[in-house]
């Protein structure tokens, strides 16, 4: 069978190819641009997957509309749709990646598997973490007139290490104390302009579900950054920025630890302004607290 796309004849034999069959057996008869693009595609393609045809044509010195025509070439709609197929693989590599030391018989070993095993949920959550969702926490933050953090037991040292770095920008950030009572009245106390965040590893507590539930009932904004997308704290939440597609206690807690830390990274990059601000007037208030103590 033959198909017709944007004027090319591709057979179906192409079509059924992977984008990489398809580049190989289109790479002797290539431009040089598309040539280029190829060569890339093949050899860097979990750096390719993170970028857009603007992106990747800026990389190479082309232009978006010469990625368009290459993916087109190839029996793709556009470049989205070459782009999915990309992803796709990464995915599969990151899933089917032999692991070297799977039964550790050292302490050397027993490190290697634990790296491996990190390594691969980072890269999993690079794929997917939702860039349009930290934006949107971003924003909330920034509006919000006060942050209140609900933590776990596993998530409590992220929930420190975000307090500690906000409030080094100078954002009202306190964390809730756990028990029910404290909780109602958490909820009872916080205002439509507050942010309800919670950050949740492994879903063993479900009063931080209710809690989000009960306050976005009240109208209050609620967010989540869940350890792993099927906790009940992402469906929950207005915004949610999850992890592993499955909780794990032990990897959710430092993939957590990794979103606080990109959070952060793109709070301090949306005010930079405030951050310094901050930081100006702390040096300024500790030097005079130094001078009252001498």
């Amino acid at each position: 069978m033959i198909h017709f796309i944007n004027n090319s004849i591709i057979s179906t034999e192409v079509i059924i190819m992977s984008y990489e069959e398809r580049i190989r057996h289109e790479r002797a008869d290539m431009s040089k641009s598309f040539a280029r693009l190829a060569d890339f595609l093949l050899d860097s393609y979990i750096e390719a997957s993170f970028m857009t045809a603007s992106e990747l044509a800026h990389a190479l010195n082309l232009d978006a509309a010469t990625v368009v025509r290459f993916s087109q070439h190839l029996g793709y709609k556009g470049y989205p749709e070459l782009l999915r197929e990309i992803r796709d693989k990464v995915r599969r590599d990151l899933l089917i990646r032999p692991q070297q030391a799977e039964n550790p018989t050292s302490i050397p070993g027993v490190v290697d598997a634990a790296m491996q095993s990190l390594i691969r949920e980072l890269e999993q959550t690079r794929m997917s973490l939702d860039t349009d969702a930290l934006a949107r926490l971003v924003d909330e933050i920034g509006q919000a007139r006060r942050i209140i953090v609900l933590a776990e037991a596993p998530a409590q040292p992220a929930a420190y290490n975000l307090v500690y770095f906000l409030e080094q920008g100078g954002f009202q950030i306190y964390i809730a104390r756990p028990s029910v009572v404290d909780l109602a009245r958490t909820i009872h106390t916080t205002q439509p302009n507050d942010l309800l965040l919670a950050i949740d590893v492994s879903g063993l507590s479900p009063n931080i579900a209710r809690t989000l539930s009960a306050a976005q009932a009240r109208g209050i904004h609620t967010a989540t950054i869940a350890g792993a997308a099927s906790l009940p704290s992402t469906r929950a939440a207005d915004v949610v920025i999850s992890a592993l597609e499955r909780p794990s206690t032990q990897i959710g807690a430092v993939i957590v630890n990794v979103i606080i830390y990109i959070l952060v990274e793109a709070l301090r990059w949306a005010f930079a302004d405030r951050f310094a601000g901050a930081e100006q007037a702390i040096t300024e208030l500790s030097t005079q607290i130094q001078l009252i103590e001498d």
